[in-house]
């Protein structure tokens, strides 16, 4: 009997600790609580104004994309939303996803919104040029979308992912997609190879991509002991915040300094650079 009860309350301990440990970060790295009470924060983009465009991804209807002006002010740009996600800037205006079944991928442009192709459990888009990538969620079903914006059309580049989220694409042209399921990132390559870079021994759960000078930025979306990790050029794989919960879309402001969506804590979080 007293066995049990010390597996409960130790137990119990453990999952409380997990709850509520603070988020580490690297010694030359700090952060900061930005702005907080936004429901289940995923998606990030910044506009020129300096006001912040976050999705608050939730189902059934009850999903949003709101605006955070420079004050601080909050205002509502769309609600009914199943799952909100993928906001970025395309073709003059911005587009977002909604990750919650079958849904238009949206474009804002001049106040007015257009549908531009209809997918399925939608989360990661990126603009390259002419193109949008989009990734469809859809577990070991899941797809890498290209739609061309002057012709119109849409092709399908990868299927039968495993969970697949997200897709990055690097200054140097290199594109990197994840597999999160299977606890993997891939590079995609045009002979379809797609060699793996990282892999269940060093990542768990990696979710949302980001490419740029300082390397491969991997977010793991798990709900406890999540990390925000750094492949460096040379290789080397670095965490930059540990004890993080369900974080998801990385924003560069620059290169020492970005914006997390941790969307297990609702909030965004800032993180710098210090050394």
């Amino acid at each position: 009997m007293l066995l049990i009860i010390l597996t409960i309350v130790f137990g119990g301990g453990f999952l409380l600790w997990q709850h509520y440990f603070p988020v580490v970060a690297a010694k030359e790295w700090q952060y900061r609580v930005l702005h907080s009470d936004i429901t289940k924060a995923s998606a990030i983009y910044k506009e020129a104004d300096g006001s912040l465009i976050v999705a608050e991804e939730l189902n059934k209807s009850q999903g949003r994309i709101i605006r955070i002006a420079p004050n601080g002010d909050r205002t509502t740009l769309f609600s009914n939303l199943n799952k909100p996600d993928g906001i970025t800037a395309f073709a003059g205006g911005i587009v977002f996803s909604q990750e919650g079944g079958e849904y238009p991928v949206s474009w804002l442009k001049n106040g007015k919104v257009h549908n531009l192709f209809e997918g399925t459990n939608v989360q990661g888009l990126i603009a390259d040029g002419k193109y949008l990538y989009a990734v469809e969620d859809r577990g070991p079903q899941s797809k890498i979308l290209r739609y061309n914006s002057i012709t119109k059309t849409i092709e399908t580049i990868r299927d039968n992912l495993n969970e697949a989220e997200t897709l990055a694409i690097c200054p140097n042209g290199q594109k990197y997609y994840n597999e999160k399921e299977a606890n993997r990132v891939r590079l995609l390559t045009d002979d379809g190879s797609d060699p793996i870079v990282l892999n269940y021994t060093q990542t768990k759960e990696p979710s949302i991509l980001k490419c740029n000078s300082q390397g491969l930025w991997i977010t793991e979306d798990s709900t406890h002991r999540a990390r925000l990790m750094l492949l460096q050029p040379d290789g080397n794989l670095k965490v930059i915040l540990s004890h993080l919960r369900a974080p998801q879309q990385l924003l560069e402001i620059n290169e020492d300094e970005y914006l997390l969506a941790e969307g297990g804590r609702n909030r965004i979080i800032e993180i710098k650079r210090i050394n």
